[in-house]
């Protein structure tokens, strides 16, 4: 993993609009973002090694906000699971009416990346793909009208109850409700080699089963929507400074996702 990244920004904290971040992303940031950043100055002056070596999260995530984004995970998980439980086998029986194979699909996924270590987990998700769906092309991303995804998988994917089963990886610790999209290590290697900070987005966040990049991009089809997702998952991070941001962020991200669910803007 490459750590050696020059972390300086330059920005004009006067611009009103949107403005350009020089990480050579071609991604960009809005003033909310802007004002999180002059928050915390000392973070931008920073190089990535040296912010990494840091007490981060205890530095850049309060304490405070840690602890109760757990609780806010676990409630809202423990509830949505007992919620949605009742479509569990109505989900499982279309799936299996339509193609072959097991029900739940578990993936090996990056999780929260530590100083000391980065975590890994198995993800679970109803399937939506055939059978041995990377058999012959190996692993890629998903594109619109993907011959791989099954008439049910399509319909689980566009309302997004083919993440149901991450409540169960909330619950256990390996996940949080909100938080950047978990990516496939064969992903993950390949994509911090073409994106300068693309490891950061998790760096002391766990990833979500929703989040800002999530509700306002959907899935990635190519290396420029991973680019534009940085931004959202870096603009995210930058709102765990407080408990009342975090809060403010995380609230208004449940609501856009309960609004993808019901109007099957998912991909």
């Amino acid at each position: 993993m490459n750590m050696n990244v020059d972390m300086s920004m330059n920005v004009d904290m006067n611009v009103d609009m949107n403005v350009d971040l020089n990480v050579n992303t071609g991604m960009t940031m809005n003033t909310d973002t802007l004002k999180a950043i002059k928050s915390k100055p000392h973070l931008a002056d920073l190089s990535l090694n040296q912010l990494k070596q840091r007490a981060i999260p205890a530095d850049f995530i309060p304490s405070n906000v840690l602890r109760n984004k757990r609780i806010f995970d676990v409630v809202l998980a423990s509830i949505g699971l007992l919620l949605t439980v009742p479509l569990f086998p109505l989900i499982a029986l279309a799936i299996k009416l339509e193609s072959k194979g097991p029900v739940l699909f578990k993936q090996l996924r990056i999780g929260q990346s530590l100083p000391s270590r980065v975590e890994i987990f198995m993800m679970l998700k109803f399937r939506t793909m055939s059978i041995n769906a990377e058999t012959e092309s190996g692993p890629r991303l998903a594109t619109k009208n993907d011959a791989r995804i099954t008439l049910v998988g399509k319909f689980l994917r566009k309302t997004r109850l083919d993440e149901l089963p991450q409540f169960l990886n909330v619950i256990r610790g390996d996940m949080s409700m909100i938080g950047p999209r978990p990516e496939r290590p064969s992903f993950c290697r390949r994509l911090e080699r073409e994106i300068p900070y693309f490891t950061d987005r998790t760096y002391g966040i766990k990833p979500g089963i929703t989040g800002l990049s999530q509700v306002h991009q959907g899935y990635d089809e190519c290396l420029e929507d991973v680019k534009n997702k940085l931004g959202y998952d870096l603009s995210y991070s930058l709102s765990l400074t407080s408990v009342s941001s975090w809060l403010k962020a995380d609230i208004g991200i449940v609501f856009a996702t309960i609004k993808v669910m019901i109007l099957g803007r998912g991909q």
